[in-house]
């Protein structure tokens, strides 16, 4: 009999749930196998005594995705096609997303992150630069922190365009609190995604997670403003090995010693002005383009 999508799904929770190996060693193992269930099957076969819980696993993981569908939580394994393809290309990608909101294919979108404390004219350039953005048909990105996060997010729905966030917790919690409506809003009009099981707490290591993730999700990362130890450097330094674009006020590379250091990597800008930011915008979109062009054109050819 033909599995499923609930199948491979359940499958995929499954596992995750009872391995002892790290996330991203089976994610490696998942793309390159094809199918959940297939994987879960070979890993059945290959126990000399094979485990009576198995079946009952796959019961409760079939559960917990029929009430998370109920929920209005949609599970997407790194399997379906409505996984966003840019996220799937780095080495850090999720196994699984909880989404709620629009999944655009292919999205044209750029990471817009900053300190949680941070000034009044951070937050005009976020603000600002969002805008701007959204002005251009670009998907704006934040994590829905505090600081350039909220003003970024609010300045792009302001503007009635797009903007997704990736969170730090599971998707049935909001963190912060104070943007528990924000959320809503962001998951009515754009998309929230999650990469950790619903009820997740915020964490540390979280954070760093999401920050890789919405670097793979963006065409660039724009830092606005970061102090010396923001976590905001690790998106930044991700976005170098990634081979996105980072683009860092000159704030940011004058006052941080993380700064300074990423300013002669290769795919790295330094912008003094707004008008500045959107032209090494424009130059990363354009690329990305010429890119997505060759690529089809090679397709095409080969067929």
């Amino acid at each position: 009999m033909l599995a499923t999508h609930r199948d491979e799904h359940a499958a995929l929770v499954a596992m995750l749930r009872s391995t002892t190996a790290k996330w991203h060693e089976l994610t490696l193992e998942l793309l390159e196998r094809g199918s959940a269930l297939a994987l879960w099957e070979e890993r059945d076969r290959g126990a000399l005594i094979a485990d009576p819980t198995d079946a009952s696993q796959l019961d409760s993981a079939a559960r917990d995705i029929d009430e998370w569908q109920q929920r209005g939580w949609c599970f997407v394994s790194i399997l379906d096609d409505v996984y966003p393809a840019q996220l799937r290309d780095i080495h850090q990608a999720p196994p699984f997303l909880f989404t709620r909101g629009t999944l655009v294919p292919d999205d044209t979108a750029i990471s817009v992150v900053g300190s949680r404390k941070v000034s009044p004219q951070g937050l005009r350039m976020a603000s600002s630069i969002a805008t701007a953005l959204a002005e251009r048909g670009i998907t704006v990105v934040a994590g829905l922190a505090e600081g350039v996060d909220g003003a970024a997010h609010r300045a792009a729905l302001q503007a009635d365009k797009r903007t997704v966030a990736f969170i730090g917790t599971g998707i049935a919690q909001s963190y912060p609190a104070s943007h528990r409506d924000l959320q809503e809003q962001i998951a009515c009009d754009g998309l929230v995604l999650s990469q950790f099981w619903p009820d997740a707490p915020p964490k540390p290591p979280h954070f760093i997670m999401r920050n890789a993730s919405m670097s793979g999700y963006s065409r660039a990362t724009i830092v606005v403003e970061a102090g010396e130890n923001s976590g905001t450097r690790a998106q930044a330094r991700m976005a170098v090995e990634h081979g996105r674009p980072v683009i860092l006020t000159d704030r940011v590379a004058e006052s941080t010693e993380w700064g300074k250091s990423l300013v002669n990597r290769p795919g790295v800008s330094v912008a003094s002005s707004l008008d500045a930011v959107m032209r090494h915008v424009d130059d990363a979109v354009n690329q990305d383009k010429e890119i997505d062009t060759l690529l089809h054109d090679l397709a095409h050819t080969a067929l």
